[in-house]
């Protein structure tokens, strides 16, 4: 694949389009948002974790160019969706974004194009939502088209841990879908790990934030019994991290940040009511990290 085409070019997608122009791929990328097209044209970034140095460069040898539609997709081997999946304000999923980002790439896809969806969502989302709208038409998926979930793992500000030491989780609606995935992913990481069912990739995304906002939730209400009792949770967390094996320190504070921890749990439970199930303990962590702003105010 030598060509390929990004939906959103936020924080998600303006490094992967870096990446992958750092490895000869020609990327196109299409977002709503005029002023960074603009800025993407200039050489300029508008994300840290991008320089514009790099940026620049990028776009001066022609690896990379932008647009507000999406008519260049079509000359794209592949199409990778990273648009905001955020809730409303009864918390219930809000999937306009991804819906209208698998519209984009529906109304320029061409034959043998693969399309991935890397937004955190629920499970199902792939196979129930995006398929049926890239299969208009006529096209059937494994035929016409191929299509998979690989869910980003950007981590903005870490530098720790770059794109390509951080393994990729791919799960196709067949295996086709599979290979080619893991083919395009293979050229910007070092470390693929192969799922059965894009369902499984979902679920994997929602697990990994999961166990933080969990663990977030379970100290930030020791925090609140230490401080009532006279401990230092901080001295606390300290002493038990130094066990070497069966404990993972979480530190307290002010609720959650980023993008996606604070939002994933509703999107799980959201989704496990359609299975007529309650995942109580998953919503009790969620009020935990909710609430704790005011007790830290007050």
């Amino acid at each position: 694949m030598t060509r390929v085409g990004i939906i959103g070019l936020g924080y998600v997608g303006l490094p992967l389009a870096t990446a992958f122009a750092e490895v000869g791929v020609t990327v196109h990328g299409v977002d709503t948002d005029p002023a960074k097209i603009q800025a993407i044209k200039e050489g300029r970034s508008y994300i840290g974790d991008v320089p514009s140095e790099t940026l620049a460069e990028m776009v001066r040898n022609g690896r990379i160019t932008g647009a507000t539609q999406g008519l260049g997709l079509s000359d794209c081997d592949a199409i990778l969706i990273c648009l905001p999946t955020p809730v409303d304000e009864h918390r219930t999923p809000d999937l306009r974004f991804v819906i209208a980002g698998a519209e984009v790439a529906a109304a320029h896809l061409s034959p043998g194009t693969l399309v991935v969806l890397e937004s955190s969502t629920f499970p199902g989302t792939t196979r129930e939502l995006v398929q049926p709208i890239l299969e208009s038409g006529g096209r059937r998926v494994g035929e016409d088209f191929f299509l998979a979930f690989s869910p980003e793992r950007i981590a903005p500000g870490n530098t720790r841990f770059s794109m390509r030491g951080t393994p990729r989780v791919v799960g196709g609606i067949t295996a086709e879908c599979t290979r080619r995935a893991t083919e395009l992913y293979g050229r910007i990481v070092d470390q693929i790990h192969v799922v059965s069912t894009p369902e499984s990739a979902e679920m994997s995304k929602l697990l990994e934030n999961i166990f933080r906002t969990v663990n977030i939730a379970l100290v930030n209400e020791l925090a609140i019994l230490c401080d009532r009792m006279g401990i230092d949770v901080w001295e606390t967390i300290a002493a038990a991290a130094t066990k070497p094996f069966g404990f993972m320190p979480f530190w307290p504070g002010p609720g959650l940040g980023g993008h996606c921890i604070p939002v994933d749990p509703f999107y799980l439970t959201w989704r496990a009511k359609a299975y007529d199930l309650n995942t109580e303990f998953v919503e009790l962590a969620g009020r935990v990290n909710v609430n704790m702003p005011y007790y830290a105010v007050s």
